[in-house]
């Protein structure tokens, strides 16, 4: 019977240790990707045993990580798929850096992300209907990029769905019509039009009625007719 558990023991550990090589190798080919002039970076030793003493990653107590914070880093690059494989991460903070191309459909794998924060890059490409699968999402700031088409409704879902509070898409090239409940979208300077049951907050706008609601037609950059 001591037998049988102790090799329960050594199989658990050993399932935990190939998951957290699994996440640094993830981070080190991203690291690979990355132009990072301020070797920030520096600590992402691949031949350690897990990420989790690495400077900007956090881990739980399973030496998972849950936290990547490369903000204002002065990095340059892309987000690659395989960021898709760190399934215990809560929180994603790429914000102010130059981090271009697309964001990876992968991302949506992310179950357990509360807080997106990809703002001032220099993305570009659609906002993937894959990130409607992040249910736990509170957070979700894209603004200050490039990005293209229109706001998927798999993510304006999570408004209503999930647990979304923050969904900022401001300051990018987006189009089409969004359909507020109740929480704070922010979409200035891009073509789009604004159905909401409420009152809009945190920019001007002019309004005008169509049919029970309120259309807002947003006019902070670009006119939209």
């Amino acid at each position: 019977m001591a037998s049988r558990i102790l090799a329960c023991l050594v199989i658990a550990v050993a399932i935990a240790t190939v998951d957290c090589n699994l996440e640094g190798d993830v981070l080190n080919s991203w690291k690979t990707q990355l132009f990072d002039p301020n070797n920030v970076l520096q600590s992402w030793d691949p031949s350690l045993v897990n990420p989790c003493t690495w400077f900007h990653v956090t881990c739980n107590s399973n030496n998972s990580v849950t936290r990547v914070d490369l903000g204002k880093a002065g990095l340059s690059g892309p987000l690659i798929p395989e960021l898709g494989l760190l399934a215990n991460l809560q929180y994603l903070e790429v914000f102010s850096n130059n981090i271009s191309g697309p964001i990876p459909t992968e991302l949506g794998n992310l179950t357990e992300l509360v807080s997106l924060d990809l703002y001032l890059n220099e993305l570009s490409g659609p906002i993937p209907a894959s990130l409607g699968n992040l249910g736990s999402l509170l957070f979700m700031r894209l603004h200050g990029n490039k990005l293209t088409g229109t706001i998927p409704t798999s993510v304006i879902n999570l408004i209503t769905t999930g647990r979304l509070r923050i969904l900022n898409v401001s300051y990018n090239l987006l189009s089409g019509t969004v359909h507020r409940n109740n929480s704070t979208v922010f979409l200035f300077t891009n073509q789009l039009s604004f159905v909401s049951s409420g009152r809009i907050e945190n920019y001007d706008s002019r309004t005008r009625s169509k049919g029970s609601c309120n259309v807002n037609v947003l006019t902070m950059g670009n006119a939209i007719n």
